[in-house]
């Protein structure tokens, strides 16, 4: 029987969405979805900078994501934290001697640096810097005598250094955005990203002496274009870092020499957008090319400038790094085949497993294929993902007319949806859903322009797109224009709440996680580094812009929604605050429109395998009741 959720939402006045016990009645079907969430997952493993036989990894073993470390040598895994809600951002010191990891309250995201031995297990550790002021995490660098930790809060950003283990100091203070990026093998310089400038959409760079402060060398492409510190040289000695740009309206590579200012930009013939890791030795990069939600590795040759392919398979690869053989370890999956751990070996002319999690990988899924269609501002690219059997001569009633579909958008905005293994896509194609995933204006991977666009009019840009991918299925016969419910998490809860009020004919039902509901009520609550963010999007603050936030507000429109709507919301949520949402709930409430709500214990997402089930089979529920599919 479907059950009411308790906990959080009970002392609000809204209703709750029912959460049923089971979402299919055959066994198998029930066992699978589930299985796809609750089956082992494990991140690509973190070596530690100068003992690469020690790595720090995320997984969900324990039915929570927390840090494990490996002792590659022995083959020792050891699970580290054992926190209410996971945790999930952690390092090694370069020793691989200490794990540091941060420690926030309930997924706030608001805490402190925890450290404890490298291999010890949970309860062993201590705060890091014990006299500094909690804040939110701006970067974490910790070397063999030095630590370079940054925080933000409502005055801005702050970076303390400890040289030694004695007293951190405050090296860099400022209003705007700013974090630790990278810090050199032999410890003498660190690499702050800042927005001094005042767009924390494009930091700028700055080299800092680690033993003075002294300003080394500045790398600025502002305005309009931003800079990352990927990774400094491995060879000690070595100042080169290298640096993603934007020079050319598309993610690529130079590399920066910190010692005398001069750059060098990477002339890499690849129609994508690029990222990279250096090779042990430091003449040739690791390449990982994203293009249309797929990527491919490749070897570049410095001084030769020459390319050499790395086979891998199609799909996406989430993670890659060299060994110190010369071996790339590599996390891949697609949309059928879930996250894998690989090995290329030198040589080899094909890769191999590196790592199977204990009991086994999670089942498959169903492939993705693409989609272009033209829109306002240039070919939109989409991903679609059928139910089994969609299509087949036997199975008349797929056959003969449109599907059920979800609209299931990515948040970020900065992000995109790619051909990789998805849980939730995959619960929604086993409840009879064609999904559709479209990278609209906003999106990476498209090129700067593309990801930049959405400044022109912030949420309706991207529901434009969403809007030529919807009406092209219609037409094609794809989807049913009666049955298509709109979805997403974050920025793409966002949009949901606006695409039900600014296109409310279209969507049959929506479904907004952890959403901005009320931007204005969002910007008040939301912590400063989103200030700044939402500050450089909109051209300035509410008080400075306050149209643009109206315009672009969820609330703005609500009394246009028509389509029932349910809204899942975190209580600690420092990102889409809950008081916003509440409000939102309450609008709903007045307009008479129909609507549910869940309401969990945490932050901008959950870290507990079993709170995402229930949370997944919440939203399909409500999408069947809406819309009368069996199984309701």
């Amino acid at each position: 029987m479907p059950s009411n959720v308790d906990g959080p939402q009970a002392a609000h006045p809204h209703p709750n969405a029912a959460v049923p016990d089971r979402l299919f009645a055959d066994d198998a079907m029930e066992l699978t979805w589930r299985q796809r969430f609750s089956a082992t997952r494990m991140s690509l493993a973190d070596p530690a900078r100068d003992v690469p036989e020690r790595a720090v990894y995320v997984s969900n073993a324990n039915g929570r994501y927390e840090l494990y470390c490996w002792d590659i040598a022995t083959g020792t895994h050891t699970m580290a934290t054992e926190r209410s809600d996971g945790t999930s951002h952690g390092t090694l010191s370069a020793d691989g001697s200490t794990l540091y990891w941060f420690d926030d309250t309930a997924g706030d995201e608001f805490g402190q640096w925890q450290r404890q031995p490298f291999g010890s297990g949970p309860g062993s550790a201590s705060l890091v810097l014990p006299t500094v002021d909690p804040g939110y995490s701006a970067g974490l660098e910790v070397g063999q005598q030095v630590i370079v930790a940054g925080f933000s809060d409502d005055d801005g950003t702050r970076i303390h250094l400890s040289l030694r283990g004695g007293e951190p100091a405050v090296v860099y203070r400022h209003a705007g955005d700013a974090g630790v990026d990278t810090l050199s093998r032999d410890e003498s310089i660190w690499v702050l990203a800042h927005s001094e400038h005042g767009d924390s959409r494009y930091p700028a760079l700055r080299a800092l002496a680690v033993t003075d402060g002294s300003v080394l060398a500045e790398l600025d492409d502002t305005p309009g274009k931003g800079l990352s510190a990927i990774t400094f040289s491995p060879v000690a000695g070595d100042q080169r870092v290298l640096v993603g740009h934007e020079r050319r309206g598309r993610d690529e590579l130079l590399l920066w020499d910190v010692s005398t200012g001069a750059t060098t930009e990477l002339a890499i013939d690849l129609p994508g957008d690029i990222t990279g890791d250096f090779y042990p030795d430091a003449q040739s990069l690791l390449i990982v090319h994203t293009r249309a939600g797929r990527t491919t590795m490749h070897r570049y040759h410095l001084a030769s400038g020459t390319l050499t392919d790395l086979p891998a398979s199609p799909g996406v690869v989430s993670g890659a790094l060299v060994r110190p053989d010369g071996a790339v370890w590599y996390r891949w999956s697609s949309a059928e085949q879930p996250g894998q751990l690989r090995t290329l070996e030198p040589g080899a002319a094909a890769d191999a497993t590196l790592l199977l999690p204990p009991g086994g990988i999670a089942p498959t899924s169903q492939p993705v294929t693409d989609l272009w269609v033209d829109g306002p501002g240039g070919p939109i690219h989409s991903l679609i993902a059928r139910p089994a059997g969609w299509g087949a001569p036997a199975d008349e009633e797929h056959s003969n007319r449109p599907l059920p579909t979800v609209f299931f958008l990515h948040g970020g905005p900065a992000s995109a949806d790619e051909d990789s293994y998805d849980a939730t896509r995959a619960a929604w194609l086993d409840a009879g859903f064609v999904v559709v995933n479209v990278n609209y204006r906003g999106s990476t991977g498209y090129g700067s322009a593309w990801r930049d666009a959405i400044s022109q009019r912030v949420g309706h840009t991207e529901l434009a797109d969403v809007a030529a991918v919807h009406d092209h299925l219609v037409v094609t016969g794809v989807v049913d224009p009666n049955r298509c419910v709109l979805a997403g998490y974050s920025w793409g809860g966002f949009l949901t709440l606006l695409g039900l009020g600014i296109q409310p004919s279209r969507w049959s039902a929506g479904i907004g996680g952890v959403p901005v509901a009320d931007y204005l009520q969002a910007y008040e609550d939301e912590m400063e580094p989103l200030r700044a963010y939402d500050r450089a999007l909109f051209g300035g603050s509410p008080d400075e812009v306050p149209l643009a936030y109206v315009d672009s507000s969820p609330l703005t429109y609500v009394d246009q929604v028509v389509a029932p709507v349910l809204i899942l919301a975190g209580e600690n949520d420092p990102r889409c605050p809950i008081r916003q949402i509440d409000t939102y709930l309450d609008a709903l409430a007045a307009h008479g429109t129909p609507y549910a709500q869940y309401r969990y214990d945490a932050g901008h997402g959950s870290m507990v395998v079993q709170e995402r089930i229930r949370q997944v089979a919440c939203e399909i529920a409500f999408a069947r009741t809406t819309l009368g599919l069996p199984g309701a």
